[in-house]
């Protein structure tokens, strides 16, 4: 009787078995070689989009530690000196020229600014870094920028400064209505300082909605797991997403904001939009940067924020990253307006009021 060979039965992988899928938040091509860079890694370099600079350490500090406090005047002053200067070029084009500056030079001159500023802003947020240290610096560092995801994130940069200014530009701009015909006047000017105070009340309640149901809705959290596979995050992972999310960030929610000011009787033009955006992404950057500082997102309705405990920290969305899943806390971005009103406020750690020093304060370097 001939002999029967044994088919061969596919391998089965346990729980105890060596083999995982990779970790999509590994990062270890900073340590190689950097002619094995690809492009999209080499202009992230270029650009300084690290966390920390390469090679140099950052003060890690125990959580009993203060935590030096960073006022709002250098803030504003900081956002109010970058977002100014593409309206002073736009101005005086159209007063040596006596031109108006078509859609599509405007979206060029302030898409180009406004990447500028971005990169600037993280930039400047990692040599305060190397002065401060991060949040939960005793426990982690910062997460980097991904070995299989370096495209993802300079892609999302254009992307979100190229996306937000293009929706801009469709719903408000007028070429025929220059910079100082909206701005001009202290008038002018305390009514768009205003509307930027509201604007980011209003649209941190459509973002908190949407942002919760993200969370809490089983069909939603797909769009939104990619952005919680970060950890301990850093300004350059900001808008590390996936599409659906990247949308709704860019269009949706700020589409919802513009119709409710519209709706109740205060229209915002692309003037008003414009530093709107200034602030709005300061912030975001911020809150995704980890700093150990106490500073609260910068708002012309500060005080009033501030006397009802509604201001939001660094720490607050550091810990929605740290400690969030799909049940989290902290869902707003912009204020914490609505996880008071809806009781979603987390408990700060190292960001306690009897752990923040008042007398060794820091500031926000202009240059």
């Amino acid at each position: 009787m001939a002999a029967t060979t044994a088919r061969p039965q596919p391998a089965v992988i346990t729980a105890g078995s060596p083999l995982r899928p990779p970790d999509p938040m590994k990062s270890t091509w900073l340590t190689q070689d950097p002619s094995t860079w690809n492009v999209y890694q080499r202009s992230l370099d270029w650009l300084g989009a690290h966390a920390a600079q390469p090679g140099r350490s950052v003060p890690k500090h125990p959580k009993t530690h203060k935590v030096p406090h960073l006022g709002q005047a250098t803030q504003h002053l900081w956002i109010l000196a970058h977002g100014f200067f593409p309206l002073l070029l736009h101005q005086l084009f159209v007063t040596l020229t006596a031109r108006p500056v078509g859609a599509p030079a405007s979206f060029f001159l302030y898409t180009l600014s406004f990447n500028f500023t971005v990169v600037r802003l993280v930039n400047t947020l990692r040599r305060l870094a190397h002065t401060h240290g991060f949040l939960d610096g005793d426990v982690a560092d910062r997460n980097g920028i991904p070995d299989r995801g370096a495209d993802k994130v300079l892609n999302a940069l254009f992307k979100a400064v190229g996306g937000r200014m293009g929706f801009v530009i469709c719903i408000a701009y007028d070429p025929r209505q220059a910079p100082l015909q909206a701005l001009g006047g202290w008038r002018a000017l305390a009514l768009a300082a205003l509307k930027t105070g509201l604007h980011g009340i209003i649209l941190d309640f459509w973002f908190y909605l949407y942002h919760r149901a993200l969370h809490e809705l089983p069909s939603l959290w797909r769009f939104h797991r990619t952005h919680h596979l970060v950890k301990h995050p850093s300004a350059a992972l900001t808008a590390y997403a996936d599409h659906g999310q990247e949308f709704l960030d860019m269009v949706g929610v700020p589409l919802l904001t513009w119709a409710t000011f519209y709706a109740v009787g205060l229209p915002l033009g692309f003037y008003d939009l414009w530093l709107c955006l200034q602030y709005l992404v300061y912030t975001e950057v911020l809150g995704h940067s980890g700093l150990r500082l106490h500073l609260s997102a910068p708002s012309m309705l500060s005080w009033p924020l501030w006397a009802l405990g509604m201001e939001l920290c660094i720490e607050d969305h550091d810990l929605h990253h740290r400690q969030g899943w799909r049940r989290s806390q902290n869902y707003g971005k912009q204020t914490r307006v609505w996880d008071r009103i809806f009781g979603t406020c987390g408990e700060r750690v190292e960001l306690r009021e009897k752990n923040i020093d008042y007398v060794n304060q820091a500031s926000m370097p202009i240059w």
